[in-house]
């Protein structure tokens, strides 16, 4: 949640470059640097920040479960093989079912981090002007169905599988040559450089599947018809009117979202589990 509150700017301007040409409508911004302005320009510091709520929500949900249930099943493994670290394809294996389950609870709070981030684009009587997380939790609820808050959960539990295989194994493995290079100790700066390395990796396997979770999520049903049927309907679509590279569409805000985001997570998380430990369990 302390690294959400960083790189919020970035999620806004990935999700508002991930939707703009649906429909056959022409691109409204043309690059990243160029939405980010134009954001800041039209809606003010606070419209960069849309949605941080439901950010932070969906942290408490999908990043708690996924590091819960990833621990416990590293806990298992240990415990099972007689203290044997996992190797690398249990490590994956491990990491996707992780992802799988986080993704699954975290679900309604990504529905609305990407109808909040997505509102400020629409014209002023399209919004659905959700006041908050909870806000749109309780309108999704009320006006579409319990169900509809996990509208895209296929397309986000892949998403998380696929994020969660490739940071495991691009971690790793840069993690390894950097220290067989010599130039690095185990530490912050590694840290940093290998979650960027494995930042880029990630990015380039995942955009692809979170586009269209992206746009199953923000979709509008007109007169009872979905925009989309599924996955790979938005990909095909995508494809078809926007060309194949627009399935990589906001390439720039998401890597340098899930960098530093990875980097701030880890050390964040290493300076709870350092005070906790000194604070409770050794006393």
């Amino acid at each position: 949640m302390g690294a959400t509150c960083v790189v919020q700017p970035l999620d806004l301007v990935k999700t508002r470059m991930q939707i703009q040409g649906e429909g056959g409508a022409a691109r409204e911004y043309k690059n990243t640097f160029d939405a980010f302005t134009g954001i800041l320009r039209k809606e003010g510091v606070t419209g960069i920040y849309r949605g941080l709520g439901a950010g932070l929500l969906r942290q408490a949900t999908y990043t708690t479960t996924r590091l819960g249930v990833f621990n416990a099943l590293n806990d298992a493994y240990r415990q099972e093989y007689k203290g044997a670290a996992p190797g690398l394809l249990s490590s994956m294996g491990m990491g996707m079912i992780a992802g799988a389950t986080g993704a699954f609870v975290g679900t309604p709070a990504e529905l609305s981090l990407i109808r909040m981030t997505a509102d400020g684009r629409l014209p002023p009587a399209e919004r659905r002007n959700y006041t908050s997380v909870f806000n749109a939790l309780a309108r999704i609820t009320r006006e579409e169905g319990l169900l509809m808050l996990w509208r895209g959960c296929i397309p986000t539990i892949g998403r998380a599988m696929v994020v969660n295989m490739a940071q495991l194994a691009s971690y790793s493995q840069a993690k390894q040559y950097l220290l067989s290079t010599g130039k690095f100790t185990e530490g912050i700066q590694m840290h940093f450089v290998a979650s960027m390395i494995s930042g880029l990796i990630t990015t380039a396997a995942s955009m692809p599947v979170d586009i269209a979770k992206t746009r199953i999520q923000n979709m509008k049903v007109i007169d009872g018809k979905p925009e989309y049927k599924g996955t790979f309907d938005v990909l095909l679509k995508v494809i078809r009117r926007e060309g194949f590279f627009a399935l990589w569409k906001g390439f720039t805000p998401y890597y340098a979202r899930l960098g530093p985001h990875t980097v701030l997570t880890f050390v964040i998380l290493e300076q709870m589990n350092l005070a906790y430990k000194s604070m409770v369990l050794d006393k």
